[in-house]
């Protein structure tokens, strides 16, 4: 089953399942319920740390909940905030949060800490791919970099972004 967020993230071999980590969390399970998959595939856009240039597709597996207030230690979590679903050692950290990092600084702690994406609606993916055992990737466009103008170049970039991963996508499938 091939998901994308919805509302400008939308293609029509993929099923919207909301923006950010709650509305795709609830959409992902109420779809593996009523119709079990075999595999889950995230497709869409996601900001770079650093590492990854403006239209790189990046395929991982791995992803986390890391809130940037965590590297100032002003924040904890008692949960299992990463979800490893392959060993290939190759494949990016993608960091899912209901906020864009806006700061060159904080993408550098990313960086630094081995999180070299972010995307808001992979780490609740995951964890339902994790929850019903299911295969899960996620197949990303890097659509801007983690700073100030991070917004700005996201939509500057976008449908450019889309028309790719789009033809990408349709290449495999």
């Amino acid at each position: 089953m091939i998901l994308c967020a919805g509302n400008i993230e939308s293609f029509p071999y993929a099923t919207p399942i909301g923006v950010g980590l709650t509305q795709s969390a609830i959409h992902a399970t109420r779809l593996c319920l009523m119709n079990l998959p075999s595999e889950l595939i995230f497709i869409g856009s996601a900001g770079s740390y650093g590492k990854y240039k403006i239209f790189d597709i990046v395929t991982s597996s791995k992803g986390c909940n890391i809130e940037n207030g965590y590297f100032q230690g002003q924040s904890y979590t008692p949960i299992d905030n990463v979800i490893t679903a392959s060993e290939n050692a190759d494949e990016p950290l993608v960091n899912s949060s209901n906020y864009i990092t806006a700061s060159k600084d904080c993408a550098k702690e990313f960086l630094s800490r081995g999180i070299e994406l972010e995307n808001m609606e992979f780490y609740s993916i995951l964890a339902v791919a994790r929850e019903f055992n299911l295969p899960v990737k996620g197949i990303f466009i890097v659509t801007n970099f983690c700073y100030e103008d991070a917004h700005k170049e996201f939509l500057a970039n976008h449908n450019e972004a889309m028309r790719r991963l789009d033809e990408y996508i349709k290449a495999r499938i």
